[in-house]
């Protein structure tokens, strides 16, 4: 079996997000630690200690939308299928997130571009699969390339309404893309709003749980070292009461 991470690291120095939502890590080393580890054992001196040391711990300050995770259909709206309530991370079915993998490969389009429906079966006629229930879809896009780059967050094409519905409607409710955002950057969707002032195009492929409630893993990793097809994909999130989304060590796995 042979295992491909898929995951961006958690870090507080490489751009993953705007910077008001960056992650926020502090580290506690061994030996700042000791004092936490002496309130436990009065008397306890740090030459008592192996090397003196007690242990390192890190305090986290995060979004749940910080590093590759897992959105919810709660994400995207307080409804999905069209008025059901929507439901949270820790309502997911766990079956959604372990199954057959295809990989689209959108790297040639441009930064900003709405992927259309016929985008869609256009590549995946060029890799000559049909859709099955179920398999998870991941876009391997620009921005997986600018990953540690300032212009990350802007990187990439985005998901349109009708190419994420071509998927629902064939039985996907996982989807991926080693972009910021599902949708394509927001930059580009203001300029165009700012043109016509139609709310429409505004996180139009996120929008499209409303009508099928579906989930989609963002801030994916090395999408490039996958075929297009032949591996399963492991994205448990972590379970977060009542989340929108949560954390997930996203695997690739092939036989």
């Amino acid at each position: 079996m042979k295992i491909v991470d898929l995951s961006i690291f958690l870090e507080n120095d490489v751009v993953s997000d705007p910077p008001p939502f960056k992650p926020q890590i502090h580290y506690v080393n061994h030996t700042d630690s000791f004092p936490r580890l002496a309130q436990f054992f009065p008397g306890l001196q740090p030459g008592d200690m192996p090397d003196g040391e007690a242990w390192a711990v890190e305090k986290v300050e995060l979004s749940t939308h910080n590093g590759t995770h897992l959105d919810a259909p709660w994400h995207f709206a307080s409804t999905m299928n069209r008025g059901e309530p929507a439901i949270t991370i820790d309502q997911v079915p766990l079956e959604w997130c372990f199954q057959p993998g295809v990989k689209l490969d959108f790297r040639h389009l441009p930064d900003g571009y709405v992927v259309t429906a016929a985008d869609v079966e256009a590549e995946l006629a060029r890799i000559g699969h049909t859709l099955a229930p179920l398999e998870i879809v991941v876009i391997n896009t620009r921005a997986g390339s600018r990953y540690g780059n300032d212009d990350y967050v802007q990187a990439g094409c985005g998901m349109g309404y009708a190419a994420t519905m071509y998927l629902l409607e064939r039985g996907v409710r996982v989807t991926g893309t080693d972009a910021w955002s599902w949708d394509a950057p927001f930059v580009y969707t203001a300029e165009k709003y700012a043109q016509g002032k139609d709310a429409s195009i505004i996180w139009e492929g996120h929008k499209a749980g409303r009508d099928i409630g579906y989930c989609h893993l963002e801030k994916l990793h090395n999408l490039e070292a996958l075929p297009a097809t032949g591996f399963r994909i492991a994205c448990f999130p972590a379970k977060i009461r009542a989340a929108s989304a949560g954390w997930t060590r996203a695997v690739a796995i092939f036989d």
